[in-house]
């Protein structure tokens, strides 16, 4: 069952033979506020306009849930250096206004076997909303 996408480079889904699911998704919706000192008063704020959206979550990749783990980080890695925009789609609808960019990944290897074969890792994904 599809649970959503980014883009055409990571398809979230669960089946009996693919399990690719997200969790702790966080976004960050804010404004943008300029500060004027002023004598004897507190400071003045203006309202500037919306700032980016931000998107932060974690996927597993695990080899026995039909993921290959390090071909996977590989072609998310890629993604980040290109800073290719694309659609965060949860659930059938976009997440944000926009197209967004992953700024980043961290990357937890849980569990290596044999000659080095990577078969559990943890990624933090940060997006960022990518006005057009």
């Amino acid at each position: 069952m599809a649970i959503g996408n980014f883009g055409s480079l990571i398809t979230f889904e669960t089946s009996d033979a693919r399990i690719l699911s997200l969790q702790d998704i966080k976004r960050e919706v804010s404004g943008r506020w300029a500060v004027h000192p002023r004598i004897g008063k507190k400071p003045l704020r203006q309202f500037l306009g919306a700032d980016t959206e931000k998107v932060t979550f974690t996927i597993k990749l695990d080899a026995r849930h039909g993921i290959r783990p390090r071909t996977t980080i590989e072609r998310i890695e890629d993604h980040v250096r290109s800073g290719t925009p694309e659609s965060l789609v949860i659930g059938g609808k976009k997440m944000g206004s926009s197209k967004m960019t992953i700024n980043s990944i961290s990357e937890t290897w849980d569990e290596i076997w044999n000659r080095g074969e990577l078969v559990r890792a943890s990624l933090d994904l940060s997006l960022e909303e990518y006005p057009e």
